[in-house]
């Protein structure tokens, strides 16, 4: 048998721009975007914790210190976090290749930009366990062909392990995807020493390595975990995924204890979040109030505040 998963170690990916989320990424890098009121980031370290994970590894890049300066070493946690710089945004590969020192035994890898829902994490431990098996990916059958083709198709051979993932598939031929959430032996660092730049965005793309890694001989399994995989990319992905959240937990808005709606403002699916204000006399529709914001008089409709803007999410 293989290590309990309290023995392993956690990797978050959190270094990327996040350009198309411009202006919200000018302040916060996105992984500390929040959802209800907690960074993304704080989603993800408290899955881990769930499956006894203490030893978590972040990659960060732009705007990092805000990343530090939030999570410090992790104690309020009950994870122990150690910040890995990647430099160069030279792709997902690039940025694992980062963390060689830095990790001892198998880890669970998340892409920082995503809010997974998932059944029972423990079943990528538990399909982790034998011998034969160096790898599980999560995945989800999706039947969004668009969705698809934003992220990788898996295919598998005649007994169940992974024969082919495919990035950004313009014709997808299964609709088994690929959700970026991984839980990997060392030995795919050997994978990622190998594999080269893509033609298509020259970067070093994780799939290419899991494929070298598949063709040498290592054992990867699915692991049919994720629910959904909500991407935040843009503005408007915030918004989804703060109403998807909320609606989820059973409300109709959701307001921080700190925030103030004032008498006579009017909500419909909102979220308001610690020390903002929804001023007398607004009426709000599927809106976002950050931190600190204040909603003015007037209609509002599909609109984030924050850093003194109304973004508009169509």
């Amino acid at each position: 048998m293989k290590e309990e998963s309290s023995a392993l170690q956690g990797v978050i990916l959190a270094a990327g721009k996040g350009t198309r989320i411009q202006p919200l990424s000018e302040h916060l890098p996105k992984p500390l975007l929040p959802i209800l009121d907690k960074p993304l980031l704080v989603w993800q370290i408290e899955e881990m914790r769930g499956l006894g994970i203490r030893d978590i590894v972040i990659v960060i890049g732009h705007l990092g210190h805000h990343v530090v300066k939030a999570l410090g070493k992790g104690n309020e946690l009950g994870v122990n976090i150690t910040y890995v710089e990647q430099v160069e945004m030279l792709g997902i590969a690039h940025a694992v290749a980062q963390l060689t020192p830095y990790i001892d035994r198998p880890f669970l890898l998340f892409l920082g930009d995503i809010f997974f829902e998932t059944d029972d994490l423990s079943t990528m431990v538990k399909l982790f366990e034998p011998e034969n098996v160096g790898g599980v990916l999560a995945v989800k059958r999706e039947s969004d062909v668009a969705a698809i083709r934003k992220n990788f198709t898996v295919t598998l051979d005649e007994r169940g392990f992974v024969e082919r993932v495919i990035e950004k598939p313009l014709n997808p031929t299964t609709d088994l995807k690929g959700c970026g959430l991984y839980l990997f032996d060392n030995s795919i660092f050997d994978a990622i020493r190998r594999t080269p730049r893509t033609a298509f965005r020259d970067e070093y793309e994780l799939t290419e390595s899991v494929q070298i890694f598949v063709d040498g001989g290592a054992g990867v399994v699915p692991a049919p975990v994720v629910q959904s995989d909500l991407n935040l990319s843009t503005g408007r992905d915030l918004l989804d995924i703060n109403l998807h959240v909320m609606k989820r937990a059973g409300h109709d808005n959701w307001i921080a204890e700190s925030a103030r709606v004032d008498a006579g403002a009017e909500l419909n699916s909102v979220v308001v979040m610690s020390g903002a204000q929804v001023a007398a006399g607004a009426k709000l529709e599927e809106c976002l109030v950050m931190p600190g914001e204040t909603a003015p008089s007037g209609r509002h409709h599909r609109k984030i505040f924050m850093h003194g803007h109304e973004i508009t999410c169509v």
